[in-house]
């Protein structure tokens, strides 16, 4: 499979305080008050929303919660723009990070100082999206299901390569397909865990250096916690060597 899972920053997320949970209510919240305006508050005939609900639950946001935002957003007077930030970490780790504000210079000025303090820079427009894949990832338990079985119905679905470990599947797509793919496995009766764009790196870089590798926990940390950031992604191999 090409790119690493972010599955395990999804599960990382999961495991959060109440207070950082609430950062992902948020976050989330932004995405559903956009997709109302653009589209109507009915999933129904709103394949967006259908789309950010569906990310919402996986997310762990409660029914009421998404109830309530969708009502709010006719009323949410803010005009939420979205924008991506592309540069490089401590080590020259390539990062690609997906805004949403209402405020573009806030957010800039945000996103400058975590790569600036944290042994990295940003960069202009391009600098590093060539060593990234624009796909659609979908994420689902396999409920026991044999790797042959999760497979068949991946390419069933449309799906283009498909990865599978402690029972949790995940499937690659061309970005246009994932709707179709994640309606077609919940249709199926798999959990989804997670369905959305993502850049999935086709080269990665290897830190050594453990003040770098501190930088790197560092500067993913304050991108979590920032309200203006939706999701961002990187080209670390070994991520797994970040401290805790």
């Amino acid at each position: 499979m090409s790119g690493h899972s972010k599955w395990n920053n999804i599960k990382r997320k999961k495991e959060k305080t109440d207070a950082q949970r609430a950062k992902v209510f948020t976050k989330m919240g932004r995405e559903i008050a956009v997709a109302v305006r653009e589209g109507g508050p009915d999933p129904a005939s709103n394949g967006k929303l259908r789309d950010v609900i569906a990310k919402a639950k996986a997310s762990n946001v409660p029914n009421e919660n998404i109830e309530r935002i969708i009502k709010k957003s006719a009323a949410d007077k803010a005009e939420y723009e979205s924008i991506i930030y592309e540069g490089y970490g401590p080590g020259g780790v390539a990062f690609i990070v997906e805004t949403l504000t209402d405020n573009r210079n806030r957010t800039a000025s945000a996103m400058r100082y975590y790569f600036d303090k944290f042994g990295g820079n940003l960069g202009t427009q391009g600098c590093v999206a060539f060593m990234f894949s624009r796909k659609g990832v979908v994420a689902v338990e396999s409920g026991g299901r044999t790797e042959d079985d999760v497979l068949e119905d991946c390419f069933e679905a449309g799906g283009e390569d498909m990865d599978i470990e402690d029972g949790v599947a995940e499937i690659v797509s061309d970005t246009a397909a994932l709707r179709d793919i994640r309606e077609y496995f919940e249709n199926k009766g798999y959990t989804l865990l997670s369905a959305q764009t993502e850049y999935l790196p086709s080269n990665y870089s290897v830190l050594t250096d453990e003040e770098q590798l501190k930088q790197m926990g560092q500067l993913i940390e304050k991108l979590d916690e920032d309200d203006d950031v939706q999701n961002f992604w990187h080209n670390l191999e070994n991520r797994e060597d970040l401290p805790e």
